[in-house]
């Protein structure tokens, strides 16, 4: 075999390893992909095709709230910030700021204990147990007026 031959014959050879591994990572992606499509907690507490669509069914509107509710709560958050640094400091307007933050904190936690009471029905008592466990085990992370001030 030349030079030349041996060199058609090692192209032709890392082409068709490239197009291997390609096809592979393709796949892959198309598997993680796939599995994405599904939320996490559907896929963590492995409801069935009823459970999905009672949850599919609840979710929808809990996450419009929760969404309008956290928008709801930055604004105020805001607010109270404004009226923290405010040219002329006045103590009855922060004070006012800080009450309705809280309210509105309040309400948003007490949705999230409405949507996971509705959940509760949906679930198994394993679901159940495995998704205390879940939120048991998610972390409280640093906020970013702590991060702020510790950087």
């Amino acid at each position: 075999m030349n030079t030349s031959s041996l060199r058609l014959a090692l192209l032709v050879s890392v082409l068709f390893n490239l197009g291997v591994l390609g096809a592979l990572g393709w796949q892959q992606l198309a598997d993680r992909t796939s599995a994405s499509d599904t939320p996490l907690l559907v896929r963590e507490l492995q409801l069935d095709d009823e459970q999905q669509q009672q949850w599919q069914d609840i979710e929808t509107l809990f996450l419009k709230e929760l969404e309008h509710s956290t928008l709801a709560i930055q604004q105020q958050r805001n607010r109270l910030i404004d009226s923290i640094f405010a040219q002329q400091l006045d103590a009855e307007r922060i004070s006012a700021a800080q009450r309705a933050l809280a309210e509105q904190q309040n309400q948003q936690q007490q949705l999230v204990i409405e949507q996971l009471l509705r959940e509760r029905e949906i679930l198994n008592t394993a679901q159940r147990q495995r998704l205390a466990q879940l939120l048991s085990q998610q972390s409280l992370l640093p906020t970013d007026v702590e991060m702020l001030h510790n950087e």
